[in-house]
């Protein structure tokens, strides 16, 4: 699964990566938490743009989104029968860029959180989808994060792993007309073990309220004794 990631780099590093004809208005993050507003990219009518949505996503068919559910992730293997993913995966595919996320290890009764990255720290997309909700009062642009089998490198720390798209895949997996049935199953394959890395980070990250550069920096047990 995916439920903290940090977006670290430069807002025009990420417009270059992603070729936006826009700079977003960011700053470094360091524990993206669900509820909370992300950064995502869209194509509009072949043109990419950065928006903003809060990261659990709201169908537009919802009648009221303080009583449903506002799941921040999404099974990649069963979103095209599920009915609260199921349009979105068909017209509403996003970008939601990253530079690495979180994922926790049991230790005892506690958790011990690690910080994965692609090797070197580059920029990568994770496979998202969105929704916008309407009502004459409101609206809300909301988002999920795609899913699937974790790697052998996350298999010890969860089942689930995020999907990270390769540069390559982000055209189509941005384009509508990409056929769901035959070219979206490709993309949506676990990235290689061999190609990340992982370290341990302090448990202070576990709160959402905690937002800096030290979130992911390695950590080391202090030593009792030398």
């Amino acid at each position: 699964m995916c439920g903290r990631y940090t977006l670290r780099s430069r807002a025009v590093d990420v417009a270059e990566h992603f070729g936006l004809f826009d700079i977003p208005p960011l700053t470094p993050r360091f524990n993206i938490a669900p509820s909370q507003s992300v950064v995502g990219v869209t194509d509009d009518g072949g043109r990419r743009r950065s928006r903003f949505f809060d990261w659990g996503l709201v169908p537009e068919w919802l009648e009221n989104p303080a009583e449903g559910a506002k799941p921040i992730n999404a099974r990649s293997e069963s979103a095209a029968d599920k009915p609260y993913f199921r349009m979105a995966l068909r017209r509403r595919r996003c970008l939601i860029p990253a530079d690495g996320f979180y994922e926790w290890q049991a230790d005892g009764r506690e958790r011990q959180p690690f910080y994965f990255r692609v090797r070197g720290g580059a920029l990568f997309a994770f496979a998202g989808l969105y929704e916008e909700w309407r009502s004459p009062e409101r609206s809300l642009d909301t988002c999920t994060i795609l899913t699937t089998a974790a790697n052998s490198m996350l298999q010890q720390f969860h089942e689930r792993m995020p999907i990270i798209l390769s540069p390559s895949g982000y055209a189509a997996w941005l384009n509508p007309q990409t056929d769901l049935r035959t070219e979206i199953p490709p993309l949506l394959k676990a990235f290689p073990a061999e190609e990340m890395e992982c370290w341990p980070v302090a448990k202070r990250m576990n709160s959402p309220k905690v937002d800096d550069e030290a979130c992911a920096r390695r950590f080391q047990e202090p030593r009792l004794f030398d």
